[in-house]
């Protein structure tokens, strides 16, 4: 079984404004199906695909597969089945020799920005980047499965 331990943190966007990154890499998400427990995703880049299932997350852990799938079968998966989807643009960069990725979201999601770190274990000591503030680990809001449902933008209007 595989096991994700992954944390989240808002981003100060005039820090990361201001850092050198490098280029993001676009990516396209949808949801074949989503619930509190457990949530199907098709991923889409310019050149590959990915079929992801998780499970309920405890703590900053849940269960993870995930599938390297044709692109082309990726973007029907996401044309034909998607009850709900999103994008954003990806930054991977090593920060205290770890990987930081770090999604700039897109359209209805505009304007927020979230880094994410994977550890071995939870309560893995690890060095913050200066543009990451507060944490929104076990915050659902912030999960991309609800805001490709439940878009940032919406926030206020609720």
């Amino acid at each position: 079984m595989a096991i994700e331990i992954e944390r989240k943190f808002l981003v100060n966007k005039e820090k990361w404004n201001a850092s050198a990154k490098p280029q993001p890499k676009y990516f396209r998400q949808g949801y074949l199906h989503a619930e509190p427990h457990k949530t199907i995703r098709v991923r889409q880049t310019s050149t590959e695909g990915f079929l992801t299932i998780k499970g309920i997350s405890e703590g900053a852990s849940r269960i993870e597969f995930e599938y390297e799938i044709p692109v082309l079968e990726a973007a029907e998966l996401l044309n034909s089945f998607a009850i709900s989807e999103l994008s954003k643009n990806r930054y991977e960069l090593h920060y205290a020799d770890k990987l930081w990725e770090v999604d700039e979201f897109l359209g209805d999601n505009e304007g927020l920005i979230v880094a994410e770190i994977e550890l071995t274990f939870e309560d893995e000591a690890f060095e913050l980047p200066e543009w990451a503030g507060q944490e929104v680990t076990s915050d659902e809001r912030y999960y991309n499965s609800s805001l490709a449902e439940k878009p940032f933008k919406k926030w206020e209007l609720s």
